[in-house]
């Protein structure tokens, strides 16, 4: 068995060759990331595995390393995520003080994987992909339209002493309109306002639309997920696109550590302490938080857990509380909807 531990970077991916017992077989190669990636590693990784299966561990930056790790799955090869806080542990253990360099990170990333056998597969479901773009896109877009909204309301309280208001919804963006229309202002401040005004109008169109799309997409994949108080459509792609195929967390424990609302044991002395987990995948927290909020105003049982629960940790520990019971009633519900998924998945396969 070898297994190739990989330090992904935007425009290089360095990579390096290690046995059973974590010893480097061979020089460290450097390799472009470009439409070639794929074949140069894989003839590299023939002239030094032979016949023997090769494992692909890579270090857990997805967003540059997502189209390498696809490529080497449908390849046939396995492919591990390494999280990057077990990549540093594992190279402030082997590597020399103090010592830090991409075949020295790709290198932790090889022996990590080989230390700690249960880490993520990676696997490919068509529809996944097509939804993370989807969100990835509409938070672009919202990012951007908060950015000329904030840019709209600094310039309308200046020249016009005004503060808009939701300018995401139609009636806001005709009442601002008008309200230029009939006010005596310079006329390039009045060009500018008119032109974000517009730019705004065409980021509503697009996250609208973006939404729409979504909603076509989640609502076949996602139906018990849907009926959890607090989890939108847009909610439930973010946990299908960052999430996956449930079946990677084999319990809700996982999925919390995962998530960051597993609380980290910190005691000792038989003094029994634990504390918050900044860690974790934090869109994913992101919409535990956002869910939590709704549920607090709406729904019974979860109003009756922070009940219960504030006196003794306050309102902060028991909304933790709520977001770690939440993952097991995601867990579950994404288990049963993913029980009833028709298409194919590809897993990884070892390739002779």
């Amino acid at each position: 068995m070898v297994t190739v531990g990989i330090d992904p970077h935007k425009h290089v991916h360095v990579a390096v060759a290690v046995d059973t017992d974590g010893r480097r077989l061979t020089r460290p190669l450097t390799v472009k990331n470009d439409a070639n990636l794929i074949g140069v590693l894989l003839k590299w990784i023939r002239t030094i595995a032979d016949d023997a299966p090769v494992a692909w561990a890579i270090e857990d930056g997805r967003g540059f390393a997502r189209r390498l790790a696809d490529g080497l799955l449908l390849a046939g090869h396995e492919v591990i995520w390494v999280p990057t806080r077990l990549m540093a542990a594992h190279r402030k253990r082997h590597a020399a003080t103090g010592s830090k360099s991409d075949p020295v990170d790709a290198l932790a990333v090889a022996h990590a994987a080989i230390a700690t056998p249960g880490l993520d597969r990676h696997r490919i479901d068509d529809r996944v992909r097509e939804l993370r773009v989807l969100v990835d896109s509409r938070a672009d877009l919202v990012r951007r339209r908060t950015m000329v909204i904030n840019q709209i309301k600094a310039y309308t309280r200046l020249w016009l002493d005004h503060t808009p208001g939701d300018l995401t919804r139609r009636p806001g963006m005709t009442s601002l309109t008008a309200l230029l229309d009939t006010t005596e202002m310079s006329a390039h401040v009045h060009r500018v306002l008119i032109e974000m005004i517009t730019e705004m109008d065409e980021l509503n169109k697009r996250v609208r639309g973006l939404e729409t799309t979504i909603r076509e997409l989640v609502t076949p994949l996602a139906p018990a997920l849907l009926e959890i108080t607090g989890i939108s459509h847009v909610s439930a792609a973010v946990l299908l696109a960052e999430i996956g195929d449930i079946t990677r967390f084999t319990s809700s424990a996982k999925l919390a550590r995962y998530t960051g609302t597993a609380p980290i044991p910190v005691y000792s002395s038989d003094k029994e302490r634990y504390r918050l987990h900044r860690g974790g995948n934090r869109r994913l927290n992101s919409v535990l938080y956002t869910t939590s909020i709704v549920q607090q105003r709406f729904h019974p049982g979860a109003r009756a857990l922070l009940a219960r629960r504030e006196p003794t940790k306050g309102a902060r520990g028991a909304r933790r509380i709520l977001k770690r019971h939440l993952i097991d009633v995601i867990h579950r519900a994404m288990t049963k909807d993913r029980a009833s998924w028709q298409h194919h998945i590809t897993q990884h396969q070892f390739a002779a």
